[in-house]
């Protein structure tokens, strides 16, 4: 199909806000939509624009308790991209302090019932449980590798942040973030590929 189409995501050369030069991405703009979901590849380098949201340990506990009483949930899942962060404060005249990737492997027990719920990525750092890939892959949720060591990189990405649920839990509380040209690279697509591979068949379903 020719020309442009609405939403599609784009893509091209961005330079860096800080000026140090070139970098390739994919750059595409949230919410993911299936159509995006299906066209990326494990290893693919993406610049996201848009909101994600945070949850962490504790924030995945109440969802998923919320979910089994039957509650209403207080953010929306569905297409959402869920980062596994909890964000420092900002420093004076920041919009957001150094907002790093948490550990994916700390939110396994909680995945497979948020991705049921038809979210879009989930954003963390290091290889997911095999109950986990199976359960993007049935569900249709990619998992997103965020860039580890550079929470600061990471934090001058975000424009704005805000406080939208469980807000006692200070750091881990929930948070809508809106990001620009914020870089994670695609670790589990939804044709079953995986840029942890390497790391040996202990780790592949």
């Amino acid at each position: 199909m020719s020309g442009k189409t609405k939403g599609a995501p784009r893509v091209g050369k961005k330079k860096r806000p800080e000026g140090g030069g070139e970098t390739e991405g994919r750059r595409v703009n949230l919410p993911l939509t299936r159509e995006i979901r299906d066209g990326l590849r494990a290893g693919d380098c993406l610049l996201l624009s848009g909101t994600l949201i945070t949850a962490r340990d504790q924030a995945h506990r109440r969802l998923v308790e919320a979910l089994e009483k039957g509650e209403p949930l207080p953010v929306e899942l569905r297409d959402a991209s869920v980062y596994y962060a909890g964000p420092s404060p900002a420093p004076r005249g920041k919009p957001a302090g150094s907002v790093g990737p948490t550990t994916a492997s700390r939110m396994d027990p909680y995945t497979p019932r948020l991705a049921a719920e038809g979210v879009a990525a989930f954003i963390g750092k290091g290889p997911r449980s095999p109950e986990v890939r199976r359960a993007l892959r049935e569900h249709g949720s990619l998992y997103l590798v965020g860039v580890g060591g550079a929470a600061a990189l990471l934090g001058s990405r975000v424009r704005a942040i805000r406080a939208v649920a469980y807000q006692e839990l200070g750091p881990e509380a929930i948070y809508e973030l809106e990001v620009e040209d914020f870089p994670v690279v695609v670790g589990y697509d939804l044709s079953g590929g995986d840029v942890f591979s390497h790391l040996g068949s202990g780790l592949k379903t």
